[in-house]
């Protein structure tokens, strides 16, 4: 016995003298705060030890974190995935123009090119509809079922539904080929909804500490290069149909569905390398228990532990001598009698604590305020570049020149302020800070979105040039700024048994900010007259700026953090 006991004690000895020094301080410190303890071959260690045992080999994982092949393979699959969405979410701005004029293209008035503000809202908010479902659903099955697993299944239901979506079209008897087409995208949605809580948990569980910000924040940028695709291939395919469109307009037919269907390639491309990706370390080690406590309690045997300690080095249960009294370096290991061990809370028990759930609060609220505005625009950018007059006229003009000025002027806002705002942010994430930046963001766009929303008629008057450069760079203060810190923060201040269920709710709250938006936006927007009421849709944008200026000082900063240290690992057990 004297002898097991000195080999644990060597044990502990050597993984603290192994510590990383980063952590060695707070890791020491935290052993002293309990006195739980579990079983060990018949010797019990302080439980919190077991604690500094799971987090010595976690910063082990952090510390072997490097750049190879298998990183390469999981971050190009999780950038092509953001890529595709924003492609997919974004592409139907463009279509939802087209459709006015393949169906509409002989209604009277101003009705005439132009898509019913009701079907125009359903074809806009079904993706967001599915996101919000997708999120909260795939992102709880992340959790239980495995990040890879619930991965690939979500690529396959959105290449499958993109496919259907391109082929919408009006039955003889039922639905028409608007509710159709929402059925399929709101499936889509769902798809797409998984890759927002999978996506960031993979990735910042496979970074190290130091540049796990800037791997999310770059992974996330793809979506500025789909955001710039779907204009560009509306642009390609529309050419090769110009003269044809203009010759009879319902040939549009063709061009809305190819542009649609475009968007499955990125997935299909990669989808044998999501289908052969596997769930990291962390989430394995946490997933079977093997560092030590896990969701369900265990019991300890008393009587058994007391013949243990009763059995002589041969295995017969006559007594042992006595055994001289332990040095002090041997007084932190004890043979109680019972043992209380440590277990888990669950999901309820630990967000009920205010101070857990104020960080849920702050994420989710967050997301919301800037997706109300984020989707509000991007959602709507062609009707917001036609109401300027870049345009042209949808009437006068030939159909193939609207459409193409239109995607020319989305083309415009995107390079000079979203594609730029999403790098600035993957460069300086890991200087600033997560909570910096997204404080630096929110506070510009309320400022910005006051002097358009405030000056909305007397900047048009003067330029729309002008009016597009501050509106580039709102769109350059949403991506260096939230859009990209409300995906990374979630995705790193929840225990890992919780991350993706608890980003999979923050990404659900702001997908209901995108619902909201897309509802209000389209219902509002033509209060006074065409596009009238769109001054004072921007200068409510500024308002929930502001709410997401103040409701991000519940976040805390995890810059230069351990996934353990941030969320403080000890508050997962009680």
């Amino acid at each position: 016995m004297p002898q097991l006991v000195h080999e644990i004690e060597a044990q502990r000895t050597e993984a603290s003298v192994e510590l990383p020094s980063a952590s060695s301080d707070s890791i020491t410190s935290d052993m002293h705060k309990g006195d739980n303890t579990v079983d060990d071959g018949g010797v019990q260690v302080d439980a919190d030890q077991e604690l500094l045992q799971r987090q010595y080999e976690l910063a082990q994982l952090d510390r072997s974190s490097r750049a190879n092949w298998e990183m390469i393979k999981k971050l190009t699959v999780c950038g092509v995935a953001f890529l595709n969405d924003a492609y997919d979410m974004f592409a139907i701005n463009i279509v939802a123009m087209i459709l006015g004029f393949v169906y509409y293209h002989d209604a009277p008035g101003s009705a005439q090119n132009t898509v019913p503000k009701k079907w125009d809202t359903l074809i806009k908010i079904a993706v967001q509809i599915g996101c919000l479902l997708g999120q909260l659903i795939m992102g709880r099955l992340g959790d239980k079922v495995g990040r890879t697993t619930v991965y690939s299944a979500g690529l396959m239901i959105a290449i499958i539904t993109t496919i259907a979506s391109a082929f919408s079209s009006s039955m003889v008897k039922g639905f028409n080929v608007f509710i159709v087409l929402f059925i399929w995208r709101v499936l889509l949605g769902f798809g797409i909804g998984s890759d927002y809580p999978l996506t960031a948990t993979i990735v910042s569980e496979y970074a190290s500490v130091h540049n796990r910000g800037k791997l999310m924040a770059a992974v996330f940028s793809f979506q500025g290069f789909g955001n710039v695709l779907a204009p560009i291939v509306s642009i390609i395919v529309l050419a090769c149909f110009a003269q044809s469109v203009d010759r009879d307009v319902q040939n549009l037919d063709y061009v809305w569905r190819i542009i649609i269907g475009v968007g499955c390639i990125p997935g299909v491309s990669t989808l044998y390398w999501r289908l052969t990706m596997t769930d990291s370390e962390r989430f394995r080690h946490v997933n079977d228990n093997e560092f030590g406590p896990s969701d369900e309690s265990t019991t300890v045997d008393s009587e058994s532990e007391k013949l243990l300690a009763q059995q002589t080095p041969t295995g017969s249960t006559s007594p042992v001598p006595e055994e001289p009294a332990p040095d002090a370096a041997e007084v932190a290991l004890v043979i109680p009698d019972e043992v209380q061990p440590r277990r888990v809370k669950t999901f309820t028990q630990y967000f009920s604590e205010w101070r857990h759930l104020k960080v849920l609060l702050g994420t989710s609220i967050a997301w919301f305020s800037l997706d109300v505005a984020f989707y509000g625009i991007n959602l709507n950018s062609s009707i917001v570049i036609g109401a300027i007059g870049f345009a042209g006229d949808i009437k006068a003009d030939r159909p193939s020149r609207y459409i193409i000025r239109n995607c020319l002027g989305n083309i415009i806002i995107n390079i000079l302020g979203s594609v730029p705002g999403y790098w600035i942010s993957v460069f300086t994430i890991e200087r600033l800070g997560r909570v910096r930046i997204q404080l630096l963001g929110f506070a510009a766009l309320t400022v910005l979105y006051l002097i358009l929303g405030f000056a909305y008629h007397q900047i048009l008057d003067k330029s729309s040039g002008a009016f597009i450069f501050i509106f580039s760079l709102a769109q350059l203060f949403q991506n260096f700024g939230p859009n990209v810190t409300t995906f990374v923060i979630p995705g790193e201040v929840f225990p890992t048994r919780f991350r993706s269920t608890a980003h999979g709710i923050s990404a659900a709250m702001g997908k209901l900010g995108a619902i909201v938006a897309q509802g209000g936006f389209l219902q509002l927007k033509d209060i006074g007259g065409k596009d009238e009421w769109i001054n004072h849709l921007l200068q409510i944008f500024a308002l929930f700026m502001l709410l997401g200026f103040f409701v991000t000082f519940w976040i805390p900063e995890s810059k230069g953090k351990t996934l353990e240290e941030i969320c403080d690992e000890r508050e997962e057990y009680y």
